[in-house]
């Protein structure tokens, strides 16, 4: 089964702007690592929107995991996101009232399974963190949190429960070498262990070389205009 494809799909973000996004074909198979790269301002960001339906497409259909997710209703996109997709995003998201371990659950409170191993989402969310060097983080308000571990708190929220495919935007930027090898060997680690796929967006293509393929989002994308404006 593929993870993820991409049919005839233009986005704009209104009817005045030109595309940001047109992919007449994309897709990713089960279980696969693809590393994507392109310049700011390409549209990458815009486009795991689509793949996470915060956005909808002007035309064509996006399918994750046999789902066509560009067809839910609102709130069946919102349960299908919660429950099935991993997304770890450049502005993290973390809520600041909670606490660590009940922002990497988050995602359970709204139907995702535990891995398989794990008897509780809290016994889960406590080996993520020790495995991405932020157990000692447990306790603390988010806010007094450095940026590296906020980072890495909420890519243990992303990857609970192994979700089918995982999404990332930058994720490890705000890390140093040593941390973002730990985290690269948890991602990968996790998404073996459950066969899913990872999207993985980045800059830094000195990492390339550890996923499946890469992938230039200017081989897919057509669209002419670059995005100004927005999210990119």
């Amino acid at each position: 089964m593929q993870s993820l494809a991409l049919n005839a799909v233009e986005f704009r973000y209104n009817s005045k702007s030109a595309n940001v996004i047109s992919i007449p074909a994309m897709s990713m198979e089960a279980g696969e690592k693809v590393f994507m790269f392109g310049p700011s301002g390409s549209g990458k960001t815009t486009l795991l929107g689509l793949i996470g339906g915060l956005f909808l497409p002007n035309s064509g259909d996006v399918s994750v995991l046999g789902q066509v997710i560009s067809k839910m209703g609102n709130g069946a996109r919102d349960r299908f996101r919660a429950q099935e997709i991993g997304f770890i995003f450049q502005v993290f998201n973390l809520v600041s009232y909670l606490s660590v371990v009940d922002n990497v659950t988050l995602p359970c409170k709204f139907g995702r399974r535990i891995s398989a191993g794990f008897q509780t989402a809290d016994k889960e969310a406590l080996f993520l963190l020790e495995q991405l060097g932020v157990r000692d983080t447990v306790g603390q308000n988010i806010a007094d949190l450095s940026i590296g571990q906020q980072q890495r708190v909420a890519a243990a929220r992303a990857l609970i429960g192994s979700p089918g495919i995982i999404i990332a935007d930058e994720p490890t930027s705000a890390l140093d070498e040593d941390a973002r090898t730990g985290f690269l060997n948890v991602l990968f680690a996790q998404a073996k262990r459950e066969g899913s796929s990872i999207l993985f967006v980045s800059h830094d293509r000195t990492i390339a070389s550890q996923f499946d393929r890469s992938l230039a989002l200017s081989s897919v994308n057509k669209a002419k205009a670059p995005v100004t404006g927005g999210q990119v």
